[in-house]
């Protein structure tokens, strides 16, 4: 079954999406902007409650790649080609995911959602107002990857640091960011057409003013 792209837009009319490259403020701003305008809030693979039980090796290979996954330190160890491939997969394989529970939650009140969507079904499915696009620049998106203290981040650093030659496999694990946030994937954001906000410090506290950049473009201010 497909559903044509206008049905699927005219049923996402309430949900906000910002997407972009790592360590540029996404999840930040999905969050305050939830807490600021009374927003469903979708942080950061919301989808995988579903995904997880729903998805099948023959239709979501990638989805299903963590379920068969016997040892995290085959994930580290993965060259970064195939890491860089795997992720932008999973990428495609959870739009569905995002779009089905997307609808359902979207019904009555306005979705604030950090998103995957691949650029090209975003332009598809939703529109210019309703979509941000969040930059950083490449040595500040693999560089401070893991300065954040969230519980995926510390778990991965633990499964590498339990490795042998653990300076070994993070340089190796760093080349998989390096690709996923390469010159190619940021000008494909950048060139995308839609609204886009670049990071270029991280001593200054610019939360507040990037809050009220997305929020006069979705037009919630």
């Amino acid at each position: 079954m497909v559903i044509e792209n206008n049905i699927l837009k005219h049923y996402l009319q309430n949900v906000y999406f910002i997407t972009g490259t790592a360590y540029a403020g996404k999840s930040t701003t999905v969050r305050m902007l939830a807490q600021r305008y009374d927003m469903i809030f979708c942080g950061e693979n919301y989808h995988s409650k579903v995904s997880d039980l729903v998805a099948t090796p023959d239709v979501q290979p990638d989805i299903c790649y963590l379920k068969s996954l016997l040892d995290w330190k085959d994930f580290v160890l993965r060259p970064p080609e195939e890491y860089e491939r795997w992720i932008f997969s999973v990428g495609k394989e959870a739009a569905e995911f995002e779009v089905a529970e997307l609808i359902s939650i979207s019904k009555s009140k306005k979705v604030i959602v950090d998103t995957n969507i691949p650029i090209d079904v975003l332009k598809e499915i939703s529109d210019y107002h309703r979509v941000a696009v969040m930059l950083s620049p490449q040595s500040m998106s693999v560089e401070r990857f893991f300065d954040r203290d969230d519980p995926e981040k510390r778990f991965l650093l633990n499964v590498i640091e339990s490795c042998e030659n653990p300076e070994a496999v993070m340089e190796n694990y760093r080349r998989g960011l390096a690709l996923i946030n390469s010159q190619k994937h940021y000008d494909e954001y950048a060139d995308s057409g839609f609204f886009t906000v670049v990071r270029q410090d991280t001593e200054e506290d610019t939360r507040e003013e990037v809050c009220d950049a997305v929020a006069k473009h979705f037009g919630l201010s």
